[in-house]
């Protein structure tokens, strides 16, 4: 299945009901009056999270979403039928985003989660609501309301615990598949990963979910190869693995570029917590990989890690260290969440 992360579509309340002009004839029977009956509510488009998705490929081939209309009212009292809603299913970690892409309409992280995107119109009136002592026979109805008309963008960002990034090539597609069931393409040439994968990591006693995204390269906030459009999926994680080629002659400059990248996106990449490791460390011999350790070190400021996602050397270590920033980056949301709200005092 294809995976897209991205889609704009077109939704459609109903429009209401009109309210009903009727008089009661009957024979026999001397005052009839009016008994138009009202018309129904238009349906409303609800976007609702499922946990049987994890793309967007639905709405490649649908992108028209339009709820019913409400029925007419008619004569003997009776109310026309609301319209039926639309429901819109999005996976978990879905923004919804109005037509200029910049505001945001509803973010829907978790199955159940539901969102109001565009109300019915209401119905009319029938002539039997104006009913009263002085017009006991009114000849006025309300047409019912029209509905709402709006395009949206439907945006995906992976709810995973960890991200693991780099430069093309550095071995985060190997690194994955070595620490999880995932199967993501590996081939020795640049830009492999044309779209995020994700696998299910478990350590210890720990389970938690980590996402491969495609490399980036200098200028790559400026559209320079697969460009930044897959860093919303690490905008979620709470921690971040950066992988550095090992093979690179100049560690440091790679290292640079990546940061640099997520600077120039926004989000808060760049102050979100890193882990850096030295990647293909068994591809080099110990005195250059002794020298680009300590390049990376100084650039990066932290001892980085050293790995070998192919002999599995420092793997299990690096899948410790996003264990431990994951548990903690939880810890800290459920005391933020327990954390008593100050009330306002005059």
């Amino acid at each position: 299945m294809k995976f897209l992360d991205q889609a704009k579509i077109y939704i459609a309340s109903g429009a209401g009901g009109d309210g009903s002009l009727s008089f009661r004839r009957e024979k026999f029977i001397e005052f009839g009056g009016p008994d138009g009956g009202d018309g129904g509510k238009g349906g409303d488009v609800w976007a609702v999270c499922v946990d049987n998705l994890n793309t967007l490929i639905d709405y490649r081939y649908q992108q028209h979403f339009k709820a019913k209309k409400g029925g007419h009212g008619a004569g003997r009292n009776r109310a026309g039928a609301n319209g039926e809603d639309c429901i819109i299913k999005v996976p978990p970690g879905t923004q919804i985003f109005a037509e200029d892409q910049e505001t945001l309409l509803a973010d829907l992280e978790k199955p159940g989660d539901r969102a109001l995107l565009a109300r019915g119109g209401n119905g009319g009136f029938g002539n039997a609501h104006f009913k009263s002592s002085t017009n006991q026979a009114p000849r006025r109805v309300n047409p019912g309301l029209p509905g709402e008309e709006l395009t949206i963008w439907l945006r995906l960002k992976l709810i995973a615990d960890a991200g693991v990034i780099g430069m093309p090539n550095a071995g985060k597609s190997t690194f994955l598949a070595a620490s999880s069931a995932a199967k993501p393409k590996i081939a020795a040439y640049p830009f492999t990963t044309l779209h995020p994968n994700l696998g299910v990591v478990r350590v210890g006693d720990v389970d938690f979910v980590l996402a491969d995204i495609p490399g980036l390269i200098e200028g790559a906030s400026e559209g320079a190869g697969i460009g930044t459009r897959f860093l919303g999926h690490v905008e979620r994680t709470k921690v971040m693995l950066h992988l550095v080629d090992a093979t690179e002659e100049d560690v440091a400059t790679a290292y640079r570029t990546v940061r640099r990248e997520l600077k120039a996106y926004g989000g808060g990449l760049d102050k979100k917590k890193e882990i850096v490791a030295l990647s293909k460390c068994d591809a080099v011999d110990k005195e250059t990989l002794e020298e680009r350790f300590e390049a990376l070190k100084r650039v990066a400021k932290k001892k980085p890690l050293v790995l070998s996602a192919v002999s599995g050397e420092g793997v299990r270590e690096a899948l410790f260290a996003l264990a431990r920033e994951i548990n903690r980056a939880k810890k800290e949301d459920a005391a933020a969440s327990e954390a008593p709200k100050e009330s306002w005092r005059p």
